[in-house]
């Protein structure tokens, strides 16, 4: 039976809202799933079971984190449906269409609504950087990029709109919290905001936030709402504490009375309001559909000791608000986490890499072992002692896939054939041609926006001057593209071959980067169509590239270095955790309201659950600040993180590193040594 493996908190979860006829009137059910409970475990189950009892998976609408863990999702719930279905099970699982993210579906479903909502089915998406770069041109428009003071950079706009949207906050409530420096400049970003969106509109693109906000305001027309909803029996969300106020607003479109929707999460693992990321969606759940909403807690944890467990617990216990749930585990030991105390950011260099080698020896492999951080340059000095004794490691947290050059080239050929009024990606790729600048592509541009047909503006007009067969060669490209004749995904060979001379031209390193838009052909393979391409890989790209990622890694074996943000979901045997100090964790810049300081402390949280047999937490007595003051360099004395007071010792081994070892005769002797250098000194001019 495909549940007697389940513990008795996960059955329930489960099987929630099932009849005894085996049919299904689920209410709104929040699981709150605790550090290594089983959660994607549970889910899994529960889309599974919903399948095996007769629901049609066509409706079933599952979001997850990332499209990465959807993937994995279902290869669960075809598993578990295989007991249970036999041969059927791999039929019923791919007829789970409607899995992925809240921004991929927002995407499917923009465009299957686009004809009501006054959008052209044809829109391309902006990832973060070339939506920074359409507000930049907006901003150097209107004349913000030459102010007397200091007007906010692209980045900077684009993550004070971002926040506005995503957390549907007036904009200068947005600025006074969050972006107070900025708060002068109120008026003119409101303009520079309506011209964005303008913009936008008129070269029929969406960036990352209108993904979702188009789908709030689309489901706040009922009847859309109603069509929608009415689509899917069931709603299930993973990591729920992760959603921002958009998308909690969304879900009670869709679902206003919670018939059919189950939410999966841990409030005490919410650390991304940099994402405008609330935890009150999770933590006000019950209340907005009480009194119906049904709460299932999954306390029970599979990866840590108990020793580990009781000190997090402690942790988050001093929260200011939380679900009461206390992790507890079989995994016996007599082994307490360490607060180990070091004199500065040396030793804890040191230290680390002196106990994983150990481990080493013991048998514990490096990829068992990680050392997490608050902030990606706290691992600095580790790196480098790290690099001197010869360990390898690899850091997570780093350059994605789509940041290089020359996919982001290859992407803007794509786009620009399916949506030719798309500025940034016409803009990008003219200037690749030589003798084309600036004001020629803007030229160009212009031209074809003015035109029903931009494609056939563009083969009218005359090759600049200085472009020759290269621009005729870029326009017969863009045509062919478009047109589809050459089919998915031979359409990305086309633009490939298109682009090799210029690749060659532009980098030095041209065979390294063509390895990659041969790993792009490949990823294309896996998709439809040209157009779910680009909407999948812009909304969640691969990580490294080979040309940016350094020396490529040929050992076997490697430690983990990570931010805790980066190692959220994952788990290791042994974990250090470095900079246990105020100042690091809570970090400097998150000590103003309360809010922060609560989402700090999760963080702390999130760190310490992810060790399964091993916790460290590391303590350095003082750092060095350079070149903060007239005198240079100095030193601070830093203090252990308020989120351990003193009433929490009890959970943890304290002990100092290295430890003091016993004089020998030799260094007493040197001790006791008295020599008047001075008088040697003044002997040297008498």
């Amino acid at each position: 039976m495909y549940l007697e493996k389940l513990n008795p908190q996960q059955r329930m979860a489960v099987e929630h809202g099932t009849l005894t006829d085996g049919s299904h009137i689920a209410g709104p059910l929040l699981v709150i799933a605790g550090a290594g409970s089983g959660k994607t475990n549970t889910l899994a189950h529960r889309v599974a079971h919903l399948i095996v009892k007769g629901a049609d998976p066509r409706r079933i609408l599952l979001m997850t984190f990332s499209r990465r863990a959807a993937a994995e999702m279902m290869r669960r719930v075809e598993r578990i449906c295989r007991d249970v279905l036999g041969s059927n099970a791999g039929v019923m699982a791919d007829a789970l269409s409607w899995s992925g993210t809240f921004h991929g579906i927002g995407a499917r479903l923009l465009r299957d609504y686009a004809q009501q909502i006054g959008l052209d089915a044809d829109f391309t998406i902006h990832d973060r950087e070339d939506s920074a770069d359409l507000m930049n041109l907006i901003r150097h428009d209107l004349g913000f990029s030459k102010t007397e003071s200091r007007f906010p950079t692209k980045g900077t706009c684009l993550a004070i709109y971002s926040r506005a949207v995503n957390s549907e906050t007036a904009l200068d409530e947005v600025l006074r919290d969050a972006f107070p420096w900025c708060a002068a400049w109120e008026k003119q970003l409101r303009e520079l905001f309506a011209c964005y969106v303008e913009a936008k509109q008129s070269q029929n693109v969406l960036d990352y936030d209108d993904l979702l906000l188009y789908w709030a305001q689309m489901v706040g027309e009922s009847v859309i709402a109603e069509d929608i909803g009415s689509r899917f029996d069931h709603v299930l969300v993973d990591e729920y504490q992760d959603t921002n106020r958009l998308q909690a607003s969304i879900l009670l479109a869709l679902k206003p009375g919670g018939q059919g929707l189950t939410v999966v999460g841990d409030d005490a693992q919410s650390i991304y309001s940099f994402r405008a990321a609330t935890v009150r969606n999770i933590l006000d759940f019950p209340a907005a559909f009480s009194p119906a909403a049904n709460i299932v807690t999954l306390d029970r944890n599979y990866r840590s000791t108990q020793p580990i467990l009781a000190a997090a617990n402690a942790v988050i216990d001093l929260a200011s608000e939380r679900f009461t749930k206390n992790l507890w585990t079989e995994r016996q030991s007599s082994e307490r986490p360490r607060l180990v105390s070091v004199r500065d950011e040396a030793d804890q260099a040191r230290y680390v890499a002196d106990m994983v080698l150990d481990n080493r020896e013991e048998g514990l492999t490096l990829k068992q072992q990680a050392v997490l951080f608050r902030a990606s340059h706290h691992s600095g000095p580790l790196e480098v002692e790290l690099t001197r004794r010869n360990i390898p490691f690899v850091k997570f947290g780093g350059l994605k896939f789509l940041d290089s050059a020359h996919v982001k080239d290859m992407l803007a050929a794509l786009r620009f054939a399916q949506n030719p009024r798309d500025r940034v990606a016409g803009f990008r790729l003219m200037q690749i041609l030589p003798g084309v600048g600036p004001s020629t592509a803007q030229k160009a541009l212009d031209l074809m926006a003015e035109d029903a047909s931009p494609i056939s503006a563009l083969a009218a007009m005359p090759a600049p001057p200085r472009s020759g067969e290269d621009w005729t060669s870029f326009v017969s490209t863009l045509q062919e593209l478009k047109s589809g004749k050459a089919g998915w995904p031979a359409e990305i060979g086309l633009a490939r071959q298109w682009y090799a001379p210029h690749l060659e031209r532009l980098h030095e390193d041209a065979a390294t980067r063509q390895a990659d838009l041969l790993q792009l052909e490949q990823i294309a393979g896996g998709y439809a169509s040209r157009e779910r391409f680009l909407t999948e890989l812009t909304l969640d790209p691969p990580d490294a590239t080979s040309d940016q990622a350094g020396v490529p890694l040929l050992d076997e074996d490697y430690l983990i270095l990570s931010t805790i943000h980066s190692a959220k979901g994952q788990e290791w045997t042994k974990v250090f955790m470095l900079n246990v100090v105020d100042g690091c964790i809570p970090s400097d810049l998150a000590v103003g309201a309360t809010a922060e300081i609560e989402e700090e402390r999760r963080l702390l949280y999130v760190a310490m659950t992810r060790a399964r047999d091993g916790l460290d937490l590391v303590v350095p007595q003082r750092f060095f600040t350079y070149g903060q003051n007239a005198q240079g360099d100095r030193h601070v004395y830093a203090s252990r993180s308020r989120f351990i007071p003193v009433t929490l010792l009890q959970f943890f081994e304290a002990c100092s590193w290295p430890q003091v070892k016993s004089e020998t005769a030799a260094q007493a002797h040197v001790r006791q040594m008295r020599i008047d250098v001075g008088a040697r000194m003044r002997g040297m001019w008498r």
